[in-house]
């Protein structure tokens, strides 16, 4: 599988991640498995144009970093051309992945991400606002979308469509509906039928790939031509050595012990403090540290001193204090990580399902950045 002129190693993308997918957290996903597209946490077009010290450092690629991906958000189709033209001139980027998936309140209420799909003429015309800039650089663009807004108003297959007919590259589906957010179980079915009507581009899927077998089924289920991988990474950087193994035929190594985790948690850890600064970094890097010990049997007061870790001396001297032959407790590798709440109510701005034909651009100018979809 190709993007632009960038070969994967496995047709594998790490979806974007608020607050998750920094440069540090694909570096270390990219030093298991090199050769595949790690995209950035997603930016809003509007904080491109106009520039801030907090947009600048989210947009930082490392210097080794091929191909840079990087996601943008935005709901006026002359921002989001603004801001492609922006980020390609100035040679930032060499994939833009649109968001079009986003089921956060503050966004959807404003009729952003997952809300954009719901008006087919806005879509095409963002779509084609961002196709068109990125053009004469040679800047491919993909979207990630999901299935729609509710089970009652599914998007899935005329957004494909318009993507194809806008020139995008791929695409991906989060197999959910925003009103399911992350809840239940995505529904696998929606990949093939988005395949099926899309044949002639790449169609990635995405949703409860937790092991590298899922994304063996899932590929055999659907026939979709690749897998994004989300929450199932969140403290597993090695499960994308996991996907290149299983995709192409060779055996899967085994969970690591709590060493081994510890170990990656560590050089995660100090990555993040080169990026931050050290005490921003370790407030950042709890929620990371229950991540990497999910499966495993660590016990909860000594969780509890992990989640308040304030130094990478501390960090140090809680991981000497564990067994580093632990093992992963059965089945450990399957419990969720990351978001599982959900249904929810799409919040949703007055009267915007009443005309959907319309290509009226909603005022979401004060949203930064959240939540990759």
């Amino acid at each position: 599988m190709k993007i632009g002129t960038f070969e994967l190693a496995a047709p594998v993308v790490l979806a974007p991640m608020a607050g998750v997918t920094n440069a540090p957290f694909r570096t270390m996903c990219r030093s298991f498995a090199p050769g595949l597209v790690y995209v950035n946490e997603m930016v809003m077009a509007t904080a491109v144009v106009h520039r801030n010290p907090k947009t600048e450092r989210m947009m930082t690629f490392t210097p080794d970093e091929q191909p840079r991906s990087l996601q943008l958000y935005g709901s006026d189709p002359v921002m989001v051309g603004e801001a492609v033209r922006k980020l390609c001139g100035e040679g930032r980027i060499d994939h833009l992945d649109m968001n079009f998936g986003c089921p956060a309140a503050k966004v959807t209420r404003r009729g952003g991400g997952a809300a954009v799909p719901a008006k087919p003429k806005l879509l095409r015309a963002i779509v084609r606002a961002a196709v068109e800039a990125a053009s004469p650089y040679q800047v491919p663009v993909t979207i990630k979308f999901r299935k729609g807004l509710f089970d009652s108003l599914l998007t899935s297959v005329q957004t494909g469509r318009i993507a194809a007919e806008e020139g995008v590259a791929a695409i991906a589906l989060h197999a959910r509906t925003a009103e399911q957010h992350y809840a239940g179980t995505a529904d696998w079915d929606a990949i093939g039928e988005l395949k099926a009507a899309v044949p002639e581009i790449p169609v990635l899927g995405n949703g409860d790939i937790w092991e590298a077998s899922d994304a063996v089924e899932m590929m055999a289920a659907t026939g979709c031509d690749g897998v994004v991988i989300g929450r199932g990474c969140l403290g597993r950087p090695w499960l994308f050595r996991d996907l290149v193994e299983a995709l192409n035929g060779r055996p899967v190594a085994p969970a690591p012990l709590l060493g081994e985790v510890c170990d990656v948690m560590s050089r995660h850890a100090r990555l993040l403090a080169e990026h931050l600064t050290e005490p921003l970094a370790m407030r950042d890097f709890r929620k990371h540290t229950a991540w990497y010990f999910t499966g495993y049997p660590v016990g909860g007061e000594m969780r509890g001193r992990f989640g308040m870790v304030s130094s990478l001396a501390e960090l140090d001297d809680l991981v000497a204090s564990l067994d580093p032959s632990t093992a992963i407790v059965p089945g450990g590798e399957r419990i969720r990580r990351g978001h599982t709440n959900g249904p929810i109510r799409v919040a949703l701005p007055h009267g915007y399902l009443d005309h959907l034909d319309d290509d009226l651009v909603p005022d979401d100018d004060a949203v930064m950045a959240v939540s990759g979809g």
